[in-house]
C-alpha cells in the first residue's frame, strides 16, 4: 500500500472535509480514503460506456413503449 501526502489544501476544503468526517464518526483520513476510493471506482465509467452498443432510438418511442407497458397491468 502507498502513503500520500496531499499538500496545499486550502483551510476552508480542509475544515468541511473535518466536518464531513465528523459526522460520520470517522477520522478524517478514513473519510478521505473512502472519498478516494469512491472516486477511483469510476475511473473507469467513462471507458465501460464509450464500450456499450449504442442503439438508435428516439425518446418518443421509449415513452410509447412504458405507456403501453403501463396500460397493459
Amino acid at each position: 500500500m502507498r502513503t500520500l501526502y496531499i499538500r496545499h489544501v486550502p483551510d476552508p476544503v480542509a475544515e468541511k472535509l473535518e466536518k464531513l468526517a465528523s459526522q460520520a464518526g470517522v477520522p478524517l483520513s478514513t473519510f478521505a480514503l473512502q472519498e478516494l476510493t469512491e472516486t477511483a471506482r469510476r475511473a473507469d465509467n467513462a471507458e465501460l460506456f464509450s464500450a456499450l452498443p449504442s442503439h438508435d432510438l428516439d425518446r418518443s418511442s421509449i415513452v410509447e413503449a412504458l405507456h403501453a407497458s403501463r396500460d397493459e397491468r
